[in-house]
């Protein structure tokens, strides 16, 4: 699956861990492994291009562990399956946000010939105040 900027499918890739949760959920939260932890090592990977990784590397630095690899968690529910879902969810968000190209600036700076424009028109405001100024007195 790609999405229309050509972003992989890089769900292949990634590595789950379960742990126990905290929080809420009482004697269940002391038998289930419910939190997942995602890991995604982009040295490793196969799929994205080296572009795509220095890209990656530039734009999630405050993401990237010391082992090159992204680490994201989850423990909202008190199913592995729905943490899981949702580590995969926030790992796509954030590789489709630093992937998209970003938008290039166009100057909105006026052009020579409006500013020749401008300063004539002042000219002739100018020149028009001064032959009043002119007639009044």
């Amino acid at each position: 699956m790609t999405t229309p900027y050509n972003i992989p499918d890089l769900t292949c890739e990634l590595e789950f861990v379960t742990a126990r949760s905290s929080g809420a959920g009482g004697q269940h939260v002391n038998k289930t492994e419910s939190k997942v932890s995602l890991f995604f090592y982009i040295e490793k990977s196969n799929i994205l291009t080296e572009n795509q990784k220095q890209t990656i590397r530039k734009k999630l630095q405050n993401k990237i562990n010391l082992d090159d690899a992204i680490y994201l968690s989850s423990e909202l529910t008190r199913s592995q399956f729905q943490n899981k879902a949702d580590c995969i969810e926030k790992f796509n968000k954030l590789i489709e946000k630093a992937l998209i190209p970003e938008k290039i600036r166009k100057s909105s700076f006026p052009s020579g010939k409006w500013h020749e424009i401008r300063l004539k028109f002042k000219r002739a405001q100018a020149e028009k105040k001064q032959r009043r100024r002119e007639d009044f007195e």
